[in-house]
């Protein structure tokens, strides 16, 4: 008889894709949340599972044998569908216990760090593909290559974007955490999520106690170019091979970059030059997840030199990171994902490292806390260095009350003082994009930087920049 699982909360990126999962395992898959937003609303329909909106107690199946909630699914006395749950009796779990024991009877590849996640388990993904196996993944964003955020795969690895964000609103440990990681990529330790982890090192607890409970014939791959995770490396007692852009002490390194619409670069591993590779990725930062990937691969000799050259090059890289939105404009326009100071900085270095000279302008909305919290408004003193102009959404007030929120004036204020111009952006959609368009010109550069949807306009920003600019 087949076993059924309902979602609470299941068009987050997360919850999504471990739906995706049990349904390939044979569940039937169920599921409700407050919006139904892509990629959750392309991807679960299409592979039979059904969604309600909004949240409410009768969306809880009487067949229902197991309930997953999410983290943002909140808490009983907020949300009547929890309630529900914890009143039926029905067993209840989070998705990074059902990844856990997916892991569990799979070689585990998890990919950690404050940025560069996506994209570095999406390579590793990508690569063990093209060599011919057939991986299992679970990533939080959708691989252009792969066209899915999961898979169970045939082959025995799995590869996990882990995350180091609470599990669950009963379970504070770092998802990360489940998954008893053997193998693990770290890309950085670099301070985020100030509202739960104040201090850089209350961000560093998890990474620590990660490392520290890998096995000693484990592998930790660690970036020699970071500071923190090469702090954090040094609390593991397993095998750690480092990697880094240009660093010839690092384990594998990159050499004779030369960027441009196809960057090419010699990848060095532990003193062995393995050639000229080749990649359409842009920015310093890509190169880097490329160098880590590499690191990894090569060290359990999963792929070959030539499987990663192939890879690398036909490499599409992660919706919504650095992808150009524009076919035909003049004026190119590309959306980072700017859910922190660090992945901001990676796409406007990029922006600048690939179009020197012209004018950047950047759309921006300060979506998640870190970039909403006093303790971190000091990020705008130098984040947008390099920008013509700063064309900024007003802060949104979900979750303003659990944490210290600076107001829309206070960041507008403190962009302003560092000399840039600021565009202050209000509610109608149509006078944002006709302030956007009026102030850019042939041959300049739009960056739009968010974790939101800047209010639903980047679709119709988008086609006006087409429209105008050809």
């Amino acid at each position: 008889m087949t076993q059924h699982v309902h979602f609470i909360g299941v068009a987050g990126i997360g919850m999504s894709a471990t739906a995706l999962l049990m349904r390939m395992q044979g569940w039937e898959v169920t599921g409700s949340d407050e919006g139904f937003y892509p990629p959750a609303s392309v991807l679960l329909p299409a592979h039979g599972v059904r969604v309600q909106t909004p949240h409410a107690a009768a969306n809880i199946p009487d067949n229902a044998d197991l309930i997953v909630i999410g983290k943002h699914a909140k808490l009983t006395m907020e949300n009547v569908e929890v309630a529900a749950a914890y009143a039926s009796g029905k067993p209840i779990t989070s998705y990074p216990d059902v990844l856990a024991g997916i892991a569990r009877a799979r070689k585990s590849l998890v990919v950690v760090g404050s940025y560069g996640k996506s994209t570095s388990a999406s390579l590793l993904a990508w690569a063990l593909t093209v060599a011919g196996r057939d991986p299992g993944y679970f990533v939080g964003a959708v691989p252009k290559n792969l066209g899915r955020n999961s898979t169970l795969g045939t082959a025995p690895e799995f590869v996990i974007e882990g995350d180091e964000y609470p599990s669950s609103n009963t379970d504070p440990r770092a998802k990360f955490l489940h998954y008893d990681a053997r193998t693990v990529l770290m890309t950085a330790a670099v301070h985020d999520h100030v509202n739960i982890f104040p201090t850089q090192a209350d961000y560093e607890k998890p990474f620590v106690e990660l490392v520290s409970r890998m096995p000693e014939d484990g592998l930790l791959v660690a970036c020699k170019d970071e500071p923190h995770a090469m702090k954090v490396a040094g609390h593991a007692r397993c095998k750690v091979t480092t990697y880094a852009l240009g660093d010839a002490g690092a384990d594998y390194h990159l050499a004779d970059i030369v960027y441009g619409e196809t960057s090419r670069f010699t990848l060095i591993a532990r003193g062995e030059n393995l050639g000229r590779f080749e990649t359409t990725l842009l920015g310093a930062h890509n190169m880097q997840n490329m160098a880590g990937a590499a690191a990894l691969l090569l060290e359990l000799r999963l792929v070959s030199p030539d499987d990663l050259r192939k890879a690398f090059a036909s490499f599409q890289g992660v919706v919504r990171r650095m992808d150009k939105l524009t076919e035909n404009s003049t004026v190119p326009v590309y959306e980072g994902f700017g859910s922190s100071r660090e992945k901001a900085r990676a796409a406007i270095d990029a922006i600048e490292l690939h179009f020197p000279g012209r004018r950047l302008h950047i759309v921006f909305e300060p979506h998640t806390f870190s970039w909403r919290n006093r303790a971190t408004i000091h990020w705008y003193d130098d984040v947008f260095k390099g920008a013509e102009r700063i064309f900024m959404s007003a802060p949104p007030d979900h979750g303003a009350g659990t944490h210290d929120q600076v107001s829309y004036d206070e960041i507008a204020e403190r962009v302003a003082a560092t000399g840039c111009e600021v565009v202050r952006l209000g509610h109608d959609q149509e006078e944002n994009i006709a302030s956007i368009v009026a102030k850019v010109a042939p041959g300049d550069v739009v960056l739009l930087l968010t974790s939101g949807d800047l209010g639903g306009m980047i679709v119709k920003l988008v086609a006006e920049m087409e429209s105008k600019f050809v």
